[in-house]
């Protein structure tokens, strides 16, 4: 599991973003309780995430609706297949409207660039 805490930091909302290998949606569902584990990922509002394992394309927006999709669209045009992306925010008590999503492909790409795996 790797996670990159990046230096995005709007209205007062921060992100990071965590990934690794999973090869289908309970392998994904227990990277995210590792990462739970640590107090301040458990403190976040969101930790959503998508992959594309074993038995198809799965994502869990956690109450940020939309960006699951997002982060999996992301990983179908990457071809990036049995690894799971996790993008994380703490709420900073303003709204974010559709920048949230802006935020949510920075995190993504950061990721894909740093294990090697981006197009940029």
């Amino acid at each position: 599991m790797r996670t990159i805490h990046l230096d995005i930091n709007d209205r007062g909302s921060r992100y990071a973003v965590t990934g690794g290998p999973a090869h289908d949606a309970d392998a994904a569902r227990d990277l995210v309780r590792d990462l739970c584990g640590d107090k301040k990922f458990a403190r976040a509002t969101h930790n959503t995430w998508a992959l594309i394992g074993a038995n198809g394309p799965v994502k869990a927006d956690d109450g940020e609706a939309g960006a699951g999709m997002v982060i999996l669209r992301m990983l179908e045009r990457e071809g990036l297949r049995n690894h799971v992306v996790v993008v994380t925010r703490w709420f900073g008590g303003k709204h974010l409207g559709g920048d949230r999503f802006r935020h949510v492909q920075t995190a993504v790409r950061t990721y894909l660039d740093a294990i090697g795996h981006g197009a940029s």
